[in-house]
């Protein structure tokens, strides 16, 4: 039995096979958001239970638990299965249920180990993760000073008295220059929000709509900041930010990647 096993995951047969099979099932999970019926419900079931003898063959394969177990995908391949195999209806709250069920699409993952190249990437990423930790810690250090500067600088006045000349610049202020959404509040109204908007700024989206609306609430007494402080801002963060921060991070995956390769080569 044991050799028969062996035999089985060393084939290539038997891995395209899976490979297909995860295919075909994510691909009717995709399709059963749209609709579903007995066959779509008839084959996911029939799915399962190869992707369960998947699992006690390669378990079999195995020298013992400790290398089965050793082993991420297949820690990873029994999880999916498990959660799987959990019935919807012991949950009271539906959304658990809901969130199991979408769950189950995580292993199209599998088939980043059936191409060498992929397996490639995926170890670089993973060589990556303590550089990218402490890049994204940089990253978070700037964010919050220039969180705290937009604040203290650019928010807009919260509720002023009525019949005021604030309360009027600022309905003014409202109706000549909405946020973009309209919906969406004072980009800078407190530090969460203003971390937003930083990553928004950060993504290049609407960033200098963001200017033009400070300049004109700075023309209207709203901000005490000059228009070229707001430009200076603005312009500064996008620099840092966007070709910076995200270069040291493009580079230490880079580097990461050229490392695996010699690597691979050697």
């Amino acid at each position: 039995m044991k050799k028969i096993c062996l035999k089985l995951v060393a084939s290539k047969i038997f891995e395209q096979f899976i490979v297909l099979v995860i295919l075909i099932n994510c691909l009717l999970i995709g399709v059963e958001t749209y609709f579903t019926n007995t066959l779509i419900q008839s084959f996911q079931f029939i799915a399962l239970i190869i992707f369960i003898l998947e699992i006690i063959v390669r378990y079999i394969a195995s020298k013992n638990i400790k290398e089965y177990f050793g082993s991420g995908w297949n820690v990873f391949d029994l999880s999916i299965v498990l959660i799987c195999l959990i019935p919807p209806d012991i949950f009271v709250n539906a959304s658990v249920a809901t969130t199991l069920r979408v769950l189950r699409v995580f292993r199209v993952f599998r088939l980043l180990k059936t191409n060498e190249e992929i397996r490639l990437i995926v170890n670089v990423l993973w060589k990556s993760i303590n550089t990218l930790f402490y890049n994204l810690l940089f990253f978070l250090v700037f964010l919050y000073l220039f969180a705290i500067i937009g604040v203290t600088l650019f928010k807009l006045p919260v509720s002023p008295e009525s019949e005021t000349k604030t309360y009027q610049n600022l309905q003014e202020y409202i109706t000549e220059v909405p946020n973009a959404p309209q919906i969406s509040p004072d980009p800078y109204y407190n530090l969460s929000e203003t971390m937003f908007t930083l990553f928004r700024i950060l993504t290049g989206e609407d960033w200098t709509d963001i200017r033009y609306n400070l300049i004109k609430a700075s023309d209207k007494g709203l901000v005490h900041v000059p228009s070229w402080v707001i430009t200076a801002y603005h312009v500064i963060w996008y620099i840092i930010s966007a070709f910076l921060l995200l270069n040291l991070l493009v580079g230490a995956i880079l580097n990461n990647y050229q490392l695996t390769m010699n690597e691979h080569k050697k």
